[in-house]
């Protein structure tokens, strides 16, 4: 068994931050529950709460005075294993984990605004049964991260508006294997890294918005078993995001997406011993790097009701020669339904639902011959107001 556990951060915000993979590999787009319902379609230029500080800090130019937006998502992933003979093992190693997150806003003056958000960018949650066919590589796997950042944005003229952020992040994981004997690595790291955007307005009724988020590095430090200390360098893949977003009518908006991910920073994972520097045990990963397509569409049903839609195709980094038990990931499609409440100066509520269908992801591991029965469901609520 290896356990990895990944944490520095302040432990009164490790409080229910936790994370199941919902994007591709472990990859969390749950950056907030208003754009579930549209897939995350028009994620860099929707701009419609605070929220945006995490998808685009140039959005923050289309918000006035101080803004608030909150919420949580939950993420119930289900992975089972079937062998060449359709016989299961390992129970169903997917299970219910919330996603939170939380973002402020504020307009300092006619064109600069400054913004704080704090999400959950990855996560993995999978664990099977203790005496499973694929105990040798996997039992447990977890991963969580917290990612505090605060941003700047600077409204050049009407079309154009800048953003920038600072990212501090967090991670806490925890893998565990039994070859024949329990094994358990803990670990955890911070760092820095840094996201910007830019949002073009093109008309009253058009945005066009680009985004970037940066690689994270990590030296992980921890222990095997509780005893060994070890290190393992982690590097964390940077994205990129293209969103329109549309009025096309009285009633009715249209959003669409492209986002590129560099998973192939992630080749594996050496575990050294911290004294010797001797090579304890490997992972090996060799992701390729990944798109995601959304498209969705909003109806306002009345001055206080919208109905949201979306769907999208997430195509998977891992390589069917190299898939493994911890991250039994293929591509995904995504169809989803939401809606929003807007009370005035009560604020908005937004619930969202999309369900995964994951296309049977085959696995080829020594002594594990097998496809898994994977897919998904999405539930979200956030509340924004803005003073």
């Amino acid at each position: 068994m290896i356990k990895m556990t990944l944490r520095a951060v302040p432990a009164l915000l490790l409080v229910a931050f936790s994370g199941a993979a919902s994007a591709a590999a472990f990859q969390l787009l749950e950056q907030n529950a208003s754009g579930l319902g549209n897939a995350y379609a028009g994620s860099a230029a929707v701009a419609d709460n605070a929220s945006t500080v995490f998808f685009n800090p140039a959005g923050m130019t289309q918000l006035t005075g101080f803004q608030l937006s909150a919420g949580v998502v939950g993420v119930g992933p289900s992975y089972e294993y079937r062998d060449q003979n359709g016989v299961k093992s390992g129970g169903d190693a997917g299970g219910w984990a919330a996603v939170p997150n939380a973002y402020l806003s504020a307009q300092l003056a006619k064109d600069w605004f400054v913004g704080l958000g704090i999400s959950v960018p990855f996560g993995l949650a999978t664990e099977y049964d203790s005496n499973w066919v694929g105990r040798s590589l996997a039992i447990k796997s977890e991963i969580k991260t917290i990612n505090i950042n605060p941003s700047l944005a600077y409204r050049v003229n009407d079309k154009v508006s800048l953003g920038f952020g600072l990212n501090y992040q967090t991670i806490d994981g925890e893998l565990t294997r039994n070859p024949g004997a329990l094994i358990t690595l803990k670990a955890d790291d911070t760092a820095w890294g840094w996201n910007a955007g830019a949002l073009f307005t093109l008309s009253p009724a058009m945005r066009v918005g680009i985004s970037y988020r940066s690689p994270i590095k990590y030296r992980l430090e921890g222990t095997v078993n509780s005893a060994t200390p070890v290190y393992a360098d982690l590097k964390l893949p940077d994205t990129f995001i293209l969103s329109v977003w549309q009025q096309v009518s009285d009633r009715w908006e249209a959003m669409g997406d492209l986002s590129y991910t560099r998973w192939n920073t992630m080749k594996s994972l050496n575990v050294q011993s911290s004294a010797s520097g001797a090579l304890l045990s490997s992972e090996t990963f060799n992701y390729d790097n990944s798109w995601r397509f959304a498209w969705g569409a909003g109806y306002k049903a009345t001055d206080a009701a919208k109905l949201k839609f979306g769907i999208a195709f997430d195509r998977t980094p891992v390589r069917n020669e190299y898939r493994s038990p911890r991250v039994p990931d293929n591509n995904r499609l995504w169809l989803s339904v939401g809606g929003q409440w807007n009370a005035g100066s009560y604020g908005k509520v937004d619930l969202g639902y999309s369900y995964l269908y994951v296309m049977d992801p085959s696995i080829s591991q020594p002594g594990l011959q097998g496809k898994y029965d994977a897919s998904a469901h999405i539930l979200g609520m956030q509340y924004s107001v803005g003073f």
